[in-house]
Formats: structure tokens, sequence, C-alpha cells
């Protein structure tokens, strides 16, 4: 009987203890579980409050938060791109410039290249490598200052002249994309210099040197451009007003899902010309007869677009093309445009040279200022902002 009995309490003992290691383990389990909810809670409001990307994909990891990610049907199909020489955009010699045989060559380059492509590049254009390496070096180094240092120049408002701010306008868009960045004005540089950011230490004075010798840049350019479209030398400077030159600094953190996402997604630029220094990571694609061409970097190059406001004013013979930044997984990428525009009181409109009984005028005359509205208040994705301006729209409204 003692010996059932003991038998009895033994198997009782072993129940209770498993009963109690299983309770262990299970609260264990709701313990772990408990911290890992907290945890992701605890990083999902850290996104919701984060303002710029570069700080959030820290935060992110691996994930790619739902804010990001496009729709099926606009998502960017990474293998169906045309790589290589053959369909890469034209590349531009500037050298012998001097020489009236060598610039008519050049003109004629610049005519067919902005008639096929809208798009080309540069070499032998006259910038000092130096100033190219210490302005791509010095905007790296502001994306890797402490977010409290570089949420000083937040906004999200265009009409800011030295901004900070985060994928394309995000008081519009529907999705974001994947891209922090830093604008700026740069003309008058006496006007707008001391507004820009004081960090790194040699910010001001490698931007100021890079803005100076892109104007003069761009303004050769512009006399070439015009004389290609058989006006004279000048007629677009005196076209712009008291011209507008701004930047932006894009920086593209590495994206763990590059399939689902955009840089900037297709869109065409709102001023007169681009030119657009790219590190060596490639990223830009140009819209060319239906296809995306992948822009592969070359050192120590430029790359041209023609913009909106040139396409009105040459009546259409140029185009303003589309085209897109897509990111990657591997590394991260930084881009420089140089955005150069008219004042915002200057009139647009077809050259009246380019207007005959064949080519009539394809836009109404507008000033800067109308047509920079209309862009940053709609979406980038969606409508061509020149569409909105077209003479034929005028002619209905009569």
């Amino acid at each position: 009987m003692a010996r059932k009995v003991r038998g009895n309490i033994t198997k009782m003992l072993v129940i209770l203890n498993v009963e109690i290691d299983a309770y262990d383990l299970r609260r264990t389990e709701l313990k772990t579980a408990t911290t890992n909810k907290a945890s992701t809670l605890v990083n999902y409001y850290k996104m919701a409050a984060t303002k710029l990307l570069t700080d959030l994909t820290i935060t992110a990891k691996d994930n790619i938060p739902p804010q990001y990610i496009r729709p099926l049907s606009d998502r960017p199909n990474l293998a169906d791109q045309s790589h290589g020489s053959q369909a890469s955009i034209p590349l531009i010699d500037l050298r012998g410039l001097e020489d009236p045989r060598r610039r008519s060559e050049i003109i004629k380059q610049i005519t067919q290249a902005c008639q096929d492509f809208g798009f080309f590049q540069l070499k032998n254009h006259g910038i000092p490598e130096t100033e190219i390496n210490n302005i791509v070096k010095v905007t790296r180094e502001f994306f890797k200052l402490p977010e409290s240092e570089r949420l000083k120049y937040y906004s999200d408002d265009p009409s800011k002249t030295t901004r900070l701010s985060t994928s394309f306008n995000v008081k519009t868009e529907k999705v974001a994309n994947w891209r922090d960045f830093l604008r700026l004005q740069a003309y008058p540089l006496q006007d707008f210099i001391n507004e820009w950011p004081s960090s790194p230490p040699n910010f001001k004075k490698n931007v100021a040197e890079y803005c100076t010798s892109m104007r003069g840049l761009v303004l050769r350019l512009l006399e070439l451009i015009s004389e290609s479209l058989g006006l004279e030398r000048d007629y677009i400077d005196k076209a712009l007003g008291k011209h507008g030159q701004h930047m932006a600094f894009n920086y593209y953190p590495p994206c763990p899902k590059p399939e689902l996402t955009y840089g900037v997604p297709g869109h065409t630029d709102v001023g007169l010309i681009t030119i657009l220094l790219q590190d060596d990571v490639p990223g830009l694609q140009v819209l060319n007869n239906g296809n995306w061409v992948s822009v592969q970097p070359v050192p120590n190059t430029f790359i041209v677009n023609i913009g909106d406001q040139l396409q009105a004013l040459s009546n259409d013979r140029y185009t303003s093309v589309l085209h897109r930044a897509v990111v990657n997984s591997g590394k991260d990428r930084v881009s420089i445009p140089t955005f150069y525009c008219p004042s915002f009181d200057a009139v647009i409109g077809p050259a009246k040279e380019l207007i005959d009984d064949d080519h009539p005028a394809v836009y109404k005359d507008f000033t800067y200022a109308e047509y920079f509205k209309k862009f940053w208040n709609r979406d980038i994705a969606t409508e061509s902002c020149l569409d909105l301006f077209k003479a034929t729209t005028n002619n209905n409204n009569n």
C-alpha cells in the first residue's frame, strides 16, 4: 500500500514538473512575443516620425515601408532596359569650340541630339576635375551629417529657396520616392549663399565655385542651342529675363527591394535646360522610342537635357523628354543637377522666327511663375504640365 502511494505521488510530481516547465516556456514565449511586438511598434513610430529617407533606412533595414511601394502596374522592370553604347545618348565633344568650322560641327550635333533624344553628354566642357570631385565629396558629407543638423533645412514648401526634403513633392504624391534631396538657389550667388548650409565646413566654398563654373558652361550652351534653332546667338539669353539658376543634391540610399519603387519616376524638367553630374553608380534612364535607355556614367562628363521651357520656346522643334531614376540594393548613389531657368516674370512662348503657316504656335505665352506653380501642384507621374499651356487649349476656351 505504501509503495503504491509513493508511486502515485511520484507520478503527480512528474506531471506537476512538466506543467511547471510548460508554464515557464509559455511565459518566456509570451515575454518574447511582447518584446518583439513592442520593438515593432517602436520601429513603426520611429518610421512615422522620420522625415527623411536617409534616417528611415537605418530604422527599416531590410524592409521597404509600404508608402514607397508602387502599384503593380507602375513598377520599374529592371530587366527590360536598353544598355550599351548602341543605345546610349549622344556624346558631344566641346573641344575646339572657338574654331568656326568646329563650332558649326558641334551645332549640328546638338541639333541632332535635341531632336532625336532631348539628351546628350558633354566632354571637354572646361569644368575643372577638382571642382567636380569636390562637389561630389561635399554632397556625400552633407547627407552623412547628424539628422538634427540636416533637419535645420527641412521644408516641404517648393517655393523655399533653400530646402531639404524627401521624395519629390510630399504634399501631392500618393506614393513616396526613394530619394532625399537638398535644393538651393544659386544665382545671383550673393543673394542666396548666406542661406546655404554651413556644414560641412567647405560646403559654401565648393558649391559657390561649382555654381559659377556651371553658369559659364550654361551660357555657352545657350548660345549653341540658339544657333542650332536658327536664332540669333543671344536669343535665349534675352528671352530668360534676369535668369534663374538652382541646383539639387540628390541622395539615393541602397534599397532592399529596388524593383518595387523609384528614386524618381518618369518626369520632365520644369526649367530651360538641366546639366547633370552623376557619380559612378548607374541610375538615370531616358525614354527613347518607347524604351528606357540606361545612361552609364562616364568619368568627367555632364549630361544635358532639354527642359519644358525650351520645348515651348522651340515650338516643339526640341522635346523635353521623360526620364527617371532607378535605385539598387548594393550601393548608394549621388546626382547633382543644375537647373537653368527663366526669371519668374519672364514671358515664355514659341519664338516668332519658328512660327509660320506650316508650323503654327503650339503654345500660348505664359510667365514662368505661372508654369512653375502648375508644375509643383500636380502629380509628377500623371500629367504633362506643358499640355496645360497649349495654344489649342486657349482657343477652345475663347
